[in-house]
């Protein structure tokens, strides 16, 4: 088995990190750099930063939080939210980010994807997906889960992929902040429908829904926020327990 992944999300508006329940209610939870250095030392495999904004000064403060998160942290990390061009991959890699994050860019002109794969390779291009059951399976939402597209997500995924996208960070709006589980069926359903890596988030509330996305879910790596925020656990408990139930992670 391939050693998974414990990525801690930080969700920033206005230079802080906020956390919600179902992408409504949002409460601070702290400086970015500051909580980034904390999950360093817990030795989280990689970070994720969303500016749930995307305005365009929104944007300026994630080059900024970039700048400094590089400057004092030592892991991989993604940003997202915003990014609209491939001049924006440019600014946010420049400015110290690994991978970029892109979702509604990338379902208003799906070539964003394939002309930033050309550009900076498969490895940096992140396709966030939004996903919320319908009647015929899950449907893709845009702008911070605000609005449908009625695009179904394994179609939309399997042509990221084609594209160039080299991983998927899928959020499941029916389990986020909810702390009742992740979405093991969507999660297995887009593991199997593309041949990258798939990280799980939406719904971390008990240390065996991270075992369980990992396994019956069958995620690459997976994504928590509020959990690590507000001190329910910490990386390396979430670690502990996985590597005694048998998964590989890395210390």
């Amino acid at each position: 088995m391939l050693t998974k992944r414990i990525i801690p999300c930080l969700d920033v508006k206005s230079g802080r990190v906020v956390k919600g329940t179902n992408f409504v209610g949002l409460r601070d939870a702290g400086d970015p750099v500051e909580l980034a250095k904390r999950y360093d030392l817990e030795r989280a495999d990689e970070l994720v930063f969303l500016d749930i904004t995307a305005s365009h000064e929104g944007r300026g403060t994630m080059v900024e939080v970039a700048k400094n998160c590089a400057a004092q942290v030592f892991i991989p990390f993604t940003v997202g939210g915003g990014i609209r061009t491939v001049e924006d991959m440019r600014v946010m890699l420049s400015a110290g980010a690994d991978k970029i994050s892109v979702n509604s860019a990338a379902v208003k002109n799906p070539q964003i994807i394939e002309d930033g794969a050309k550009r900076f390779g498969s490895q940096c291009i992140v396709l966030a997906v939004d996903a919320k059951r319908s009647e015929k399976g899950w449907e893709i939402y845009v702008n911070g889960g605000r609005t449908p597209t009625g695009m179904d997500c394994l179609e939309w995924v399997r042509h990221a992929v084609d594209l160039g996208a080299g991983e998927i960070l899928l959020t499941s709006m029916d389990a986020d902040g909810t702390k009742n589980g992740y979405d093991l069926e969507l999660t297995c359903a887009v593991s199997e429908a593309v041949n990258v890596p798939v990280i799980a988030s939406g719904g971390a509330g008990e240390l065996s829904h991270f075992y369980d996305v990992l396994t019956t879910g069958k995620a690459d790596a997976v994504l928590a926020a509020s959990v690590f925020h507000y001190g329910q656990f910490t990386v390396r408990q979430v670690k502990e327990y996985l590597q005694s139930h048998g998964v590989e992670v890395r210390f």
